[in-house]
């Protein structure tokens, strides 16, 4: 089934478990992200990421997530993911997503405010829920959604508070130390700052660069309010990594590797739902 993302963070963020936001960019990963969270009964975001459309339109990200969804016993919420063009954002409101991340941590404060206030207000009337973002991650390893000159800002305690109140975002993304892609060694995770923002703010808080996390700063950061975890990079190096494998041992017909990769997908998937959900 199809939902929005407030209908499931909210119950994760009162009972202190964290729900997956996983990257779709085709079949595989979409089936494979859906298929996870059936497995292991727990609802999923299928985030598509606005750099993504090269791969598919709106449209035909939603008619794919619909199709498979519907067949879904658990929660999956189509979520836009990263998206700084408003456009874009209205037309994926329109196209049928559940959520969107409207990303303007780059702008300057006062308009990076009005502009997810009044993607707020669009959304809201139409059932949809928002995700915005304040700091910025830097880029890691074999990133896919960072650029090699992007610089970390931490988010600001009481600057949160203010965007939350101003916005009326039902999640709010923040920067703590993690990074796009993946770890070129330890991360140093403020979990100092994120308590900060999780005493000020009254929302789900949202971690993006979960790949490669240690189950400790998974858990560390479910503990200070965060209660959406986005990974994306692990997911393909792996799928890339056992496709090759697949290939160097035999050659199977494309619809067989299809098939194959969206297991790769799953296990994934899997691995993660078992770190947030505490199992």
């Amino acid at each position: 089934m199809l939902v929005n993302l407030a209908d499931i963070l909210e119950d994760a963020y009162q009972r202190n478990y964290a729900v997956g936001s996983f990257n779709g960019y085709n079949y595989e990963t979409f089936a494979g992200i859906i298929k996870a969270g059936n497995e292991t009964n727990t609802p999923v975001i299928l985030a598509f990421g606005a750099k993504y459309l090269p791969n598919l339109s709106l449209e035909t990200a939603y008619a794919l997530a619909k199709s498979l969804g519907e067949k879904s016993e658990t929660p999956v919420c189509l979520h836009l993911d990263h998206c700084s063009d408003l456009d874009t954002v209205f037309r994926a409101i329109r196209a049928g997503f559940g959520s969107v991340m409207y990303d303007g941590s780059a702008l300057p404060f006062a308009e990076n405010v009005k502009n997810t206030n009044l993607v707020c207000r669009i959304a809201h009337a139409c059932g949809v829920s928002v995700e915005a973002e304040l700091g910025c991650l830097a880029a890691g390893e074999r990133s896919h959604e960072g650029s090699a000159t992007d610089v970390a800002a931490y988010t600001e305690p009481a600057q949160a508070a203010q965007f939350v109140t101003a916005t009326q975002v039902d999640a709010l993304a923040v920067s703590i130390g993690t990074v796009h892609g993946l770890y070129k060694a330890e991360p140093n995770l403020r979990l100092d700052i994120l308590a900060g923002i999780n005493e000020l703010v009254a929302v789900p808080l949202v971690l993006h660069g979960g790949s490669g996390l240690a189950v400790k700063d998974i858990l560390g950061c479910i503990d200070h309010g965060i209660a959406k975890i986005n990974v994306n990079t692990e997911i393909s190096v792996y799928a890339v990594e056992k496709t090759r494998e697949l290939l160097a041992v035999k050659q199977p017909h494309f619809s067989e590797l299809s098939l194959s990769q969206v297991d790769y997908v799953k296990d994934i998937v899997k691995k993660y739902i078992a770190f947030f959900s505490r199992q």
